[in-house]
């Protein structure tokens, strides 16, 4: 390891603009849901996010391994795809989401594509599982608070421990980390997924929601979730096989 190894892993998340955001077509819930969903990836990554600053980009690599069959997009892959594009060190979340839909990650003679986008209203419980239960959805989130737990959970440069709990965050406007939802569901529900505990004192028949981030998948509460969330994207399909 360097001796100047990071204390703390990167991020790389910009703000989208404000117009892009209000331009885009907004995602309409389901009439109805199941009462919990869960995609969880045979094999996750810290997809080079550590070190470097290109968690947009990491979180698109993780949203291709929640592809049925999953497909695994390699560290290197991500390095290649996102320095190409002079995203390795930061991005905004929209301009990531709209070069993946022209040219996505490229493996084994396969172009793997994002599809439609649409934006997401976090603030609405519906919505958002409605949007999940179709894939993986993209947030932009302040990360003061996701760093903090991570590394209290045992995160490290090699990645960090699935079933780690986010409850009690303040609210936090300041964006700057990109992370993806995967499963909502009863708090116990999920943590009997990720085979976790759920932690003293928390109330497991509350809703939650499996987050991904830094190599880990673990479960954020919902007042958690919506004090740190800045902005939400769905793609329909995830993926795109070209």
């Amino acid at each position: 390891m360097p001796t100047n190894e990071l204390k703390h892993p990167k991020r790389g998340a910009t703000a989208s603009p404000r117009y892009e955001l209000a331009a885009a077509i907004p995602h309409v819930a389901l009439p109805s849901l199941p009462p919990h969903h869960l995609r969880l990836p045979e094999k996750i990554s810290m997809w080079d996010n550590y070190y470097n600053g290109d968690c947009v980009t990491a979180e698109e690599a993780f949203a291709k391994a929640c592809h049925r069959p999953d497909i695994f997009i390699s560290d290197n892959e991500v390095k290649v795809w996102a320095t190409g594009h002079g995203w390795y060190e930061g991005a905004t979340l929209i301009e990531v989401l709209k070069a993946m839909q022209l040219s996505g990650f490229q493996k084994h003679g396969d172009t793997y594509d994002d599809g439609t986008i649409n934006s997401v209203n976090w603030t609405v419980a519906a919505t958002l599982q409605s949007a999940i239960f179709h894939g993986p959805v993209k947030l932009g989130v302040a990360g003061d608070q996701l760093d903090a737990l991570w590394l209290a959970s045992g995160g490290n440069p090699s990645g960090g421990n699935n079933g780690w709990f986010a409850t009690g965050f303040h609210t936090d406007p300041n964006e700057d980390h990109c992370v993806s939802l995967c499963g909502y569901g009863t708090i116990k529900w999920l943590a009997e997924k990720l085979k976790a505990k759920v932690p003293a004192g928390a109330d497991g028949t509350k809703q939650g929601y499996a987050m991904f981030t830094w190599g880990s998948i673990g479960i954020i509460d919902v007042p958690s979730m919506l004090a740190i969330t800045q902005e939400a994207w769905l793609r329909t399909p995830t993926t795109i096989i070209v």
